[in-house]
């Protein structure tokens, strides 16, 4: 099912024996599109650190409490790799932090996943996990935060038609399928979908997104949905 993580935010983070938070961000792979890492705000619990969950961890999704289930203890939670809130996500601490939970990593494979198309948890075999210690320090990693490209503009082949407002997120495998996009007043400021595979590169130093369609594709596929949902 497809989620605006607009309307995760906030949501209440609770595992097997407690409470520990809520969600404040998602850092996602700008690459493959997915969302990598959840970051929890623990408010008093842990304070001063950036206590980062991967969907590994994620259980049921509870809409009528605003509620995502976490299949940890608190103490396992507390116990993880810790890294600072300026701190960015290197490759060094997410091979400490996949050793440290005995979850296969991502970058391993060719899947979505690593292994595969879901965050699926396997044990690992000894070899396995020392195999996953070698990392390489020229990985390129595309982690990025939602939060962050949310309000960025998107440029369309023939210029500014809006600006980034959520994204929406296969709740099963963390894909992320399409942007959320506030138009401006060449479209009546309605709200637009935009697949992620139409998105060509996204400037950060520039805060834009550039996508590979005419404003006349946009509008066009979006009057469609309009027409197939009536």
């Amino acid at each position: 099912m497809l989620q605006s993580v607009k309307q995760l935010y906030g949501n209440k983070l609770a595992a097997f024996d407690g409470d520990i938070g809520h969600v404040n961000d998602f850092y996602f792979d700008d690459e493959n599109w997915v969302v990598r890492y959840l970051v929890a705000d623990t408010g008093s619990w842990l304070t001063g650190r950036l206590v980062l969950l991967t969907p590994h961890a994620f259980g049921k999704l509870d809409q009528d409490e605003k509620t995502l289930h976490i299949k940890l203890h608190k103490k396992k939670i507390q116990e993880s790799p810790s890294i600072e809130s300026h701190k960015t996500v290197s490759r060094q601490y997410e091979t400490d932090y996949y050793t440290y939970y005995g979850w296969p990593t991502y970058w391993d494979g060719s899947a979505m996943w690593g292994i595969g198309d879901y965050p699926v948890v396997l044990p690992l075999s000894k070899k396995e996990m020392e195999t996953q210690k070698k990392y390489h320090h020229r990985d390129d990693k595309h982690l990025r935060s939602m939060q962050e490209v949310v309000g960025y503009n998107i440029q369309s082949v023939d210029g500014e038609i809006g600006h980034v407002s959520s994204f929406l997120v296969d709740d099963q495998n963390w894909a992320i399928h399409e942007l959320v996009v506030e138009t401006g007043h060449w479209y009546s400021g309605k709200e637009i979908l935009i697949p992620t595979g139409k998105v060509k590169r996204i400037s950060y130093e520039q805060a834009n997104v550039f996508v590979s369609l005419t404003k006349a594709d946009i509008q066009q596929t979006a009057e469609n949905e309009i027409s197939r949902h009536k």
